[in-house]
């Protein structure tokens, strides 16, 4: 029987040991919004976690127990206020948005370890987990 030809057909699978790598490797830049919300209902998440977008989208509603510091406000003085070797969780918006990318960027650049949390605020309500929109804990 000739498999079927199309567009997720016509580029064959890697082989088993690049599919291992790639996907093990996964998840050391990204984490997902279970996981997160597992992490932080547990008292010692390891990591702190940052909203990346701006003030006033922080306010309308973030993921309880995230720090506002959008993107373009992470620099080394900044940083200064964690110890090196902080693992920093990073979001934005969602899927549409890059903002979480150049927040892990930045943080990269700096030398800081970064995970980015896949789905964002949008993962985070499909899960069905809250947010919480008290303005406090901006940077």
């Amino acid at each position: 029987m000739k498999p079927a030809m199309n567009a997720v057909t016509e580029v064959a699978a890697a082989d088993c040991t690049a599919a291992e790598a790639h996907f093990a490797a996964l998840f050391a830049f990204e984490t997902d919004c279970w996981d997160t919300h597992a992490a932080l209902a547990s008292g010692e998440p390891g990591f702190v976690l940052l909203d990346v977008r701006g003030p006033e989208l922080f306010a309308r509603g973030h993921v309880p127990g995230a720090i506002s510091l959008p993107h373009r406000k992470i620099i080394a003085s900044r940083m200064a206020d964690w110890p090196e070797g902080t693992l920093f969780v990073v979001y934005c918006a969602g899927p549409h948005c890059n903002g979480a990318a150049r927040g892990a960027l930045r943080l990269a650049r700096l030398g800081r370890p970064v995970k980015l949390m896949a789905g964002g605020i949008t993962g985070w309500l499909d899960e069905g987990f809250a947010l919480d929109q008290v303005a406090a804990a901006v940077a």
